[in-house]
């Protein structure tokens, strides 16, 4: 290799990564894994299952990576197959939560003990407590609102790009992160008051 692979860009790794390359698969996993965690974090709402689901977003882009265009975004067309991911865990979780309350079983919750809060401080325990109600509004979110809002905000993607991932107009982007911005004041406004 004459250019050190970190100075590559992606399509250039991509390519050689789907030759069998694995160094080069790993130095694009290495510059993405970042942005995309994030984006699998924001939309699940849980750190645990989204370092699951990262995971088996790595596996998949490896296994298509003879299907990936280098013409596209390496990172939008892996952030496609990690939303696709999390709209398969959904479906799971929702199929799960009927199925527990069939039978009558308890719903988890992911709630930090006070013994936890208390290690915190109180500072940080007020940021944690922030935060993990925004991923809970964000994960509460139907997907309609939840993937604009996530591609944009998390993502990094402009109204447009988010709508060539979803396969929808600009303006029906906008519109869902409007209503997104709303469910999600609302969500937060009545936990503080709750």
């Amino acid at each position: 290799m004459t250019l050190a692979a970190s100075a590559l860009p992606d399509e250039t790794l991509a390519l050689r990564a789907q030759q069998g390359d694995r160094n080069a698969f790993e130095t694009l996993i290495g510059r993405h894994k970042d942005a995309l965690y994030r984006f699998v974090r924001r939309y699940l709402g849980n750190s645990d299952d989204a370092y699951d689901l990262l995971q088996d977003t790595f596996i998949s882009v490896w296994e298509n990576l003879p299907r990936y265009d280098p013409k596209r975004s390496f990172l939008a067309w892996a952030r496609t197959i990690a939303l696709n991911k999390c709209r398969d865990f959904s479906r799971r979780q929702r199929f799960r939560q009927w199925a527990s309350q069939l039978f009558a079983a308890e719903p988890a919750t992911e709630t930090p003990s006070p013994a936890e809060l208390a290690d915190l401080g109180e500072a940080d325990a007020r940021e944690e407590t922030r935060l993990r109600r925004l991923d809970e509004a964000i994960a509460a979110l139907p997907a309609l609102y939840k993937e604009p809002l996530l591609l944009t905000t998390v993502g990094g993607l402009s109204q447009e790009g988010a709508a060539t991932v979803l396969r929808t107009t600009t303006k029906a982007v906008e519109m869902r992160l409007r209503r997104a911005r709303q469910k999600l004041s609302e969500a937060l406004n009545s936990s503080r008051e709750g």
